[in-house]
């Protein structure tokens, strides 16, 4: 992609999607973005999230995909609004949000992935883990993608988020008390509480003894009885925060597993610096930004947005930061973001009338028009604010 994604803006269209007054489809959205890459096989290289293959027949006809249809339903204005993403980074970008969204750790996510546009490259069915089965089948599955012990035992800790459903995989009932949380709940019921076959006309599954409200799977229990898998049960259960550390590790590695390599980018101490330098700027710290100014490019713009330093700190009505960006430094004035707002429209946007007056003698354009085709005046005329709306039908440059 030719301009870098404001993952920020991405992040908040996903939650006002899966996070509303209708639903907390969070634990949909960690399936999906699990499902769409549980497929690869390291020896065929082929399967995985690159491509949004889900799509297609056949994968999208495997029962273990049943229900994922609404997850990518709820996407589709995203989808609409962000056209250059594309369906299989937004998936995985979704499950990743989701699990921070409930208080779980941050994934890293690369973009990169594109969307084919048939089914050739979509794998057959039988690929996801069978819930029915024991620890064999979990390393058949596991194994077939690269993954290790350890990293089959952290995935599995996905489970500490929704429920079964009968509709769906057939099974029925929560992991834990509390299901849009992320934590390590899931092992500490699994290793902690006694469990028993359910007596029912469903498939094998297990129940709490003491309240036969919370279930587990074959493939859970597969994690306890398994000398080497409980060991690894045993320390997540115990330690949270490693759990964590080991999930984040793995579900980042399961997300990218067969899409396009990308070099990380490299972030200098001077890009380090300069990011130091917009957030104090943001902040109104003119301190912080005084001495930041000595070791940053203040000129950098932020690769996420476009924005420089004055526009930030413009944004937030900082008079003296603003004063001393344009009078000591020199920072461009009709500098564009990536909606094409100058740091006037930010301050005209917000009624800032000090800011205004300063960018506009430090001769700001106040005809520039941002990407919706408005200039400053109609920004101000736009959201109310009455006393920057006099001032620039008055202003003469």
């Amino acid at each position: 992609m030719d301009r870098p994604i404001n993952t920020d803006a991405l992040k908040s269209e996903i939650r006002e999607a899966v996070i509303n007054r209708k639903s907390n489809a969070c634990p949909m959205m960690v399936r999906l973005a699990w499902h769409a890459s549980g497929t690869y096989d390291k020896n065929s290289k082929t399967g995985g999230s690159n491509g949004s293959t889900m799509r297609f027949h056949p994968e999208s006809t495997d029962d273990a995909n049943k229900g994922l249809s609404i997850s990518r339903d709820m996407l589709h204005l995203v989808k609409v609004n962000n056209p250059e993403i594309s369906y299989a980074d937004l998936w995985t970008y979704a499950g990743c949000c989701a699990v921070e969204f409930l208080g779980g750790p941050q994934v890293n996510h690369q973009f990169g992935r594109v969307d084919h546009t048939d089914g050739r490259y979509a794998p057959e069915n039988g690929r996801l883990p069978d819930a029915k089965q024991g620890a064999q089948h979990l390393r058949d599955v596991f194994y077939r993608m690269g993954f290790n012990d350890q990293e089959i035992v952290a995935l599995s800790g996905a489970h500490t988020l929704g429920s079964c459903h009968l509709v769906r995989s057939g099974f029925d009932g929560p992991w834990t008390r509390n299901p849009l949380k992320f934590d390590n709940e899931y092992f500490r019921n699994l290793m902690f509480l006694e469990w028993k076959q359910k007596v029912w006309d469903g498939p094998v599954q297990f129940v709490d003894v003491q309240t036969e409200e919370l279930m587990m799977l074959p493939t859970d229990m597969a994690l306890k009885s398994d000398p080497e898998f409980r060991k690894y049960a045993e320390l997540y259960a115990n330690n949270e925060e490693k759990f964590f550390e080991d999930f984040s590790a793995s579900f980042a590695k399961l997300i990218s597993l067969g899409c396009p390599e990308k070099q990380p980018e490299q972030v200098t101490d001077l890009d380090r610096e300069s990011a130091k330098f917009r957030q104090a700027a943001m902040h109104g710290s003119l301190g912080p930004v005084k001495a930041l100014s000595k070791t940053a490019d203040v000129h950098q713009l932020e690769k996420s947005s476009g924005r420089s330093a004055l526009h930030k700190a413009a944004f937030w009505g900082h008079v003296e930061t603003v004063e001393f960006l344009t009078k000591e430094l020199n920072l461009n004035v009709n500098q564009q973001d990536y909606n094409g707002d100058t740091p006037l429209h930010d301050a005209a946007r917000f009624g800032h009338l000090n800011v205004v007056k300063v960018l506009l003698e430090g001769r700001a354009n106040n005809t520039v028009r941002n990407n919706e085709g408005k200039t400053v005046l109609e920004v101000a005329q736009q959201y109310e604010k009455h006393d920057v709306s006099a001032y620039l039908q008055n202003f003469v440059n």
